[in-house]
């Protein structure tokens, strides 16, 4: 089981500080990235992202442990910046995002790691398989009010998974030795967080 500095939902959790108001918070799309890094036989890195995301935060400044979070990433939104990749990575394959077109998380646990930090325990889903994660979160940055008068809260984070947990276990060596894919997966994601006031 890897650590999961931020894939999902509970990472949202991290940017809402405790003089944040209390209530639900929803992900701000237009201001969220989920990008990913993983290994290119051995010898270099593919970066992508998922374009479209969306999810809400509960947050509980008075017990962080009653917060929560649900996160809903869309499979079908993967860009790499290249076309045929991206085809393969949609394909059985890898996501097979015909039959599962969502990548979820749900949060069961939240505790504070120290100082602008939390641990956020929840169930991630990928391709119809479900494992448990734990993710390191760091943040907030303090909230503002926009031109909206709406509140605002950011903050970053990172994870690294095995893929092969989630049934993504395509691969093909090749000649000189290792292979095409590498198994570790990285993750960061920038979200923005949004509540009337």
């Amino acid at each position: 089981m890897g650590r999961f500095y931020l894939m999902g939902g509970a990472v949202l959790l991290s940017i809402l500080p405790a003089a944040a108001p209390a209530g639900t918070w929803e992900l701000d799309p237009a201001h969220t990235s989920v990008q990913f890094k993983v290994r290119h036989m051995m010898v270099s890195n593919v970066r992508g992202d998922f374009e479209k995301v969306s999810g809400n935060v509960t947050y509980d400044e008075d017990d962080i442990s009653r917060s929560s979070a649900n996160i809903t990433i869309d499979a079908n939104s993967i860009n790499t910046r290249v076309a045929k990749r991206d085809k393969h990575l949609k394909s059985p394959d890898f996501l097979d995002a015909e039959k599962h077109p969502l990548l979820v998380f749900r949060s069961k646990r939240v505790e504070t790691a120290g100082e602008g930090k939390l641990t956020v325990t929840g169930d991630l889903t990928i391709r119809g398989v479900t494992r448990e994660v734990v993710l390191d979160v760091e943040g907030p940055t303090p909230p503002v009010k926009d031109l909206q008068g709406k509140m605002r809260v950011g903050g970053t984070a990172s994870t690294k998974i095995n893929r092969k947990d989630f049934g993504l276990t395509w691969n093909k060596a090749i000649e000189t030795g290792g292979v095409v894919v590498g198994d570790e997966v990285e993750i960061t994601i920038d979200i923005e967080l949004v509540r009337e006031t």
